[in-house]
């Protein structure tokens, strides 16, 4: 049977295993912030808060290309229901929000200071990390200085190292302002949360 006629055979099928995530770079910084992603509530609303920070490595130079996100529930430690991340409405609070660092590496995003979502924690906002060299995005908390019978008695800051725990605390720096560093390596590297688990 002459070559060209002779039937073919399907390839071999084989189980693919995972592949790692690809290192994000600064191209992150054109593709994931949008218009108004930082406000998580308007800034002009007399509850609004800031919290911001820098991200640095472990020589404790900023990072300029992170990107950061936050998730937090409203002042009574409600989840928001609310619909439009992209497109907010100036009146709303959708709980959730993203910023890109300068190049200074600092952030800052306006929201709502959390009440607890539960009886016995500490209000707190979730925060996540994008950057360079990362495989997979970083979980962390920011609980708030200013709630420390809450804090003293949260499950998750209990389980915190004493001389760790401080880098899970945003610190008030002005008025309804907080500010929040992430460290991703080294002396006061930032307490990371494994997600699923912790978070």
């Amino acid at each position: 049977m002459p070559e060209e006629s002779m039937p073919r055979q399907a390839p071999a099928r084989h189980a693919l295993g995972q592949t790692p995530s690809q290192t994000l770079g600064p191209f992150f910084g054109y593709a994931l912030p949008y218009p108004g992603g930082p406000d998580v509530r308007a800034p002009w609303l007399h509850d609004a808060i800031r919290l911001h920070g820098t991200v640095s490595d472990g020589a404790g130079d900023p990072i300029p290309d992170a990107i950061v996100e936050i998730w937090g529930a409203d002042a009574a430690g409600r989840p928001s229901t609310e619909r439009g991340s992209f497109e907010r409405d100036q009146h709303g609070f959708t709980g959730y929000g993203r910023a890109a660092v300068d190049r200074d590496g600092h952030y800052s995003f306006t929201t709502l200071k959390p009440g607890a979502a539960r009886e016995g924690s500490a209000p707190y906002l979730v925060v996540a990390l994008f950057a360079r060299g990362v495989l997979h995005h970083l979980f962390t908390r920011a609980y708030f200085d200013d709630e420390a019978e809450a804090n003293a008695a949260d499950p998750l800051l209990s389980r915190v190292d004493a001389d760790r725990r401080e880098t899970l605390v945003a610190r008030a720096d002005a008025p309804r302002s907080y500010r929040f560093d992430v460290r991703l390596q080294g002396d006061g590297e930032t307490v990371f949360l494994d997600y699923g688990t912790e978070v």
